[in-house]
């Protein structure tokens, strides 16, 4: 006999509560291998595609497109064949009740939702009084097993009609009063087409006599990567006193040595490259910068390692890639590492990996066009170096005016790791390193 189980939505990342389901990827009634990917999802750090540990027939899948499932909350049942059973007994026969209730609260047709689910599940948006779990999109109905059993009479249907977190989104953003509406799916639930029925009549409806023109601003939903930001930039700004000191540095040496690193046979180095093996060094000499606060306020975190964050652009907006162990790495290294992120950045390809464990972040917003930036910092991190662009600037060279490639050095950093004379110093070495880069040599 076939064992339903159940998959759950694990974590996938750190600090993360849910995802979003963006694609379906199986069918309910398919046949699926054991870590086959099922669904594709959009948690707060990237899209990922979450495989399910069994292999089965899915019997029912949980969630709509857009809605928002919690971590731990179901995903999808799998009907797994026992002992002697095949993927044809898995999709004939139903699990028996003994395995089934063990493992797994699984609601079948026409008999309503499990209401622990309810606890178990939450939709974007929702208010907080607690609210109905929707069904699943779909299940396999169980129908007679393989031994014939007496007739048992089934309980009386108990009918639930839930109404979809997309279509209520729907209605809210078109301002459709659903209580108005009279659905035309079962039991009067009230489906998509309904809704989009009462804005095609309120398209349609005559204009009044003597119309109002009122300009009404576009509202864009904050979900996703974009709400996450939102969210740590704004737990960022309230919790840490952030102050920013900056200089403007004579980059003329360093663009002349990556020219003359070019030119030899290896691998390109970047400017970034160079820019982080600067902040490598640096932090080595002020280790009191590469820390965090712990979440009580109450001590400081010394890290070890420098894991180096970095602002890359990608196709969902700016992400910051994390460099692992970047005191480790030579420059070359540094630079294939830094080359490779920003690729996977640009295709959304980022894993939640990739993108958290920061413990310092290079901004370089000179790629922008811009000088300067007082950036918010990326919480719980304790500082972060900005780079303007380099650009041909007049200087005072030797005594003399002379045409300098310069850049602007900005450094914010959380007042409570440390005092104006630690940061001040940490940017003034690295302005140093940028005029002189030789000076590297003595720290290597």
């Amino acid at each position: 006999m076939p064992v339903v189980r159940e998959f759950r939505l694990p974590d996938l990342g750190e600090g993360l509560t849910g995802a979003e389901v963006v694609r379906w990827m199986v069918e309910v009634g398919e046949v699926i291998a054991v870590d086959q990917p099922v669904v594709e999802v959009e948690t707060a750090k990237a899209v990922v595609e979450v495989p399910c540990p069994y292999g089965g027939v899915v019997t029912a899948r949980y969630g709509a497109e857009g809605e928002e499932i919690a971590v731990g909350a179901p995903l999808v049942t799998v009907a797994v064949a026992s002992a002697g059973g095949g993927a044809a007994d898995t999709a004939a026969a139903p699990p028996a009740s003994s395995a089934s209730s063990a493992e797994v609260e699984r609601p079948l047709v026409g008999y309503g939702v499990a209401e622990s689910r309810g606890a178990r599940r939450r939709r974007v948006g929702a208010a907080a009084a607690p609210a109905p779990a929707p069904a699943p999109v779909a299940v396999v109905a169980p129908v007679a097993p393989a031994e014939p059993v007496a007739p048992v009479a089934p309980a009386a249907p108990v009918v639930v009609p839930v109404i979809s977190p997309l279509v209520r989104r729907l209605a809210r953003e078109q301002g459709v009063d659903l209580t108005a509406l009279t659905g035309s799916g079962p039991d009067g639930l009230i489906m998509r087409a309904d809704v989009e029925r009462a804005v095609a009549a309120k398209v349609a409806a005559p204009a009044p006599a003597a119309p109002v023109a009122v300009a009404q601003d576009g509202v864009v939903p904050l979900r996703g990567l974009r709400k996450a930001v939102a969210e740590k930039l704004s737990r960022s700004h309230r919790e840490i006193p952030a102050a920013t000191c900056w200089v403007d540095a004579d980059a003329t040496e360093l663009m002349s040595l990556r020219r003359q690193l070019n030119a030899t046979p290896g691998p390109k180095v970047s400017v970034l490259a160079l820019l982080a093996r600067i902040c490598t060094v640096a932090l080595a000499r002020f280790p009191e910068l590469n820390s965090s606060v712990t979440e009580d306020g109450s001590g400081i975190v010394r890290h070890s390692a420098v894991h180096l964050g970095f602002a890359a652009q990608g196709e969902r907006g700016l992400v910051v890639p994390v460099v692992r162990d970047a005191q480790a790495r030579s420059t070359e290294q540094l630079g294939e590492e830094l080359g490779r992120l920003t690729e996977s950045a640009r295709s959304g390809s980022l894993t939640p990996a990739e993108l958290t464990g920061g413990t310092f972040t290079l901004n370089n917003y000179g790629v922008f066009g811009v000088d300067g930036s007082t950036p918010i910092l990326n919480h719980p991190e304790a500082a972060m170096l900005g780079v303007g662009r380099i650009v041909a600037k007049p200087w005072v060279y030797g005594g003399e005016l002379a045409v300098r490639e310069v850049t602007q050095l900005s450094f914010t950093f959380d007042h409570r790791v440390c005092d104006g004379g630690t940061a001040g110093g940490f940017l003034r070495f690295v302005a140093d390193c940028v005029e002189q880069p030789g000076m590297l040599l003595r720290q290597l």
